[in-house]
């Protein structure tokens, strides 16, 4: 049986190290605000929201949560939904039907596994059908304050690519690069920081990058504004 290729951090030089730190301090000091974006009160409400965030902005899915958290209380709530009618409810996040599964599922084996709660650790929310990394990091951090990565999402993956920060396409290899060059205490937030210059600068097609507070420090710059 082959073995597992061990993660290797990227190589950088001092040069590079130093640019991407500078990156890091541009960001911040632009973005010292820069939190989650997803409405919630407690850590099930915060899963559930996450789950539906999938292929959906953030602002749909709070409209949508609204009216959802007020009819759905609990796990059980969940799990003992009809089917169809869960889909229905957040029919306006897209791919409802499998979120619903999901979500459903999630409830079941909260109750029978974990006593009703949220697991802490990232090992048990791994464990709940549609949670990976990315939607795991952000429970486990928004509603436990347990850190144990950075979430990727389309923001976060766009922006190491562009920044230099990763050449991987895979989010959990693009995370590992992250966690290897972004000081721990800095994962929390960083994510959050560069969702906020993905929505307001670098954009997906068209970033704005002469109103970017790092665009002398983007390898990316010249090649997005041809």
């Amino acid at each position: 049986m082959a073995k597992k290729n061990k993660y290797q951090p990227p190589k950088l030089s001092e040069e590079e190290k130093k640019r991407l730190k500078e990156i890091l301090k541009r960001l911040k000091d632009a973005y010292p605000e820069a939190k989650i974006a997803l409405k919630f009160s407690n850590p099930l409400e915060l899963l559930i929201a996450t789950i539906l965030s999938a292929q959906c902005t953030d602002e749909r899915v709070n409209q949508v949560t609204a009216e959802l958290f007020k009819k759905y209380r609990s796990a059980k709530d969940y799990a003992e939904a009809p089917l169809e009618e869960l889909a229905e409810d957040i029919r306006p996040t897209g791919f409802y039907q499998q979120k619903a599964k999901y979500i459903k599922e999630c409830a079941r084996l909260i109750i029978e596994n974990f006593g009703g709660e949220v697991p802490r650790t990232m090992e048990d929310m791994l464990k709940l059908p549609g949670v990976a990394r990315k939607t795991a990091n952000i429970v486990l951090s928004n509603a436990y304050g347990v850190v144990e990565g950075i979430p990727v999402d389309t923001h976060v993956r766009r922006l190491a690519q562009r920044l230099g920060f990763s050449k991987e396409k895979n989010p959990d290899k693009i995370e590992q690069d992250l966690m290897a060059l972004i000081p721990r205490e800095e994962w929390g937030q960083i994510a959050y920081v560069f969702q906020a210059h993905g929505r307001k600068i670098c954009k997906a097609k068209k970033p704005l990058c002469n109103r970017c507070v790092v665009k002398d420090l983007c390898p990316s710059r010249q090649d997005l504004t041809q």
